[in-house]
């Protein structure tokens, strides 16, 4: 039986299949690797419960560690806890960042769900563009290029961009 820790690094090399540059286990939708005899238990929790990437997910996921010559694999969707932004790796939110897409804004709670100050800030929370750093950003739309995400234009360098919406 291979050690969790190793399992943890494979997971590691699987790429969200939406946002290829950062991947699963950076972005915290992988919640617990366990062995239960000689069936490796997987629990991923998706962004939302209604994500469409969660079956390619699944199937990345298996593909991975039956590539590395585990057999017995069982998947589990975990929607308790729900996801929650937070579980976003510093290191994932600089490579969004680099790819092109602004990060979630800090202010989500441990329990996933958004901080009085940033949910009565609503729409006025301030998003930098991911580009040239501006802070001078206007939301164009709540939906972005995935319902993760929201559309935004830079009144700088007016390029267009997706932020990763707090959740």
């Amino acid at each position: 039986m291979v050690e969790p820790d190793t399992i943890w690094q494979w997971l590691a090399e699987v790429p969200d299949p939406e946002i290829p540059v950062v991947s699963v286990t950076e972005l915290g939708i992988i919640r617990e690797v366990r062995w239960d005899g000689d069936t490796l238990h997987v629990a991923v929790t998706p962004t939302y419960s209604g994500c469409p990437a969660t079956a390619v997910i699944d199937l990345m996921v298996e593909d991975k560690l039956r590539e590395k010559g585990v057999e017995k694999i069982a998947l589990e969707r975990r929607l308790s806890p729900p996801w929650t932004t937070d579980w976003i790796t510093g290191s994932a939110r600089d490579k969004l960042r680099e790819y092109g897409i602004a990060p979630p804004v800090d202010g989500t709670a441990s329990d996933g769900r958004m901080g009085r100050a940033a949910r009565m800030a609503g729409s006025n929370l301030t998003i930098e563009c991911p580009r040239c750093g501006s802070s001078h950003t206007d939301k164009v739309s709540q939906f972005g290029s995935t319902p993760c995400k929201a559309a935004y234009v830079c009144r700088d360098c007016l390029e267009p961009f997706d932020y990763f919406k707090c959740h």
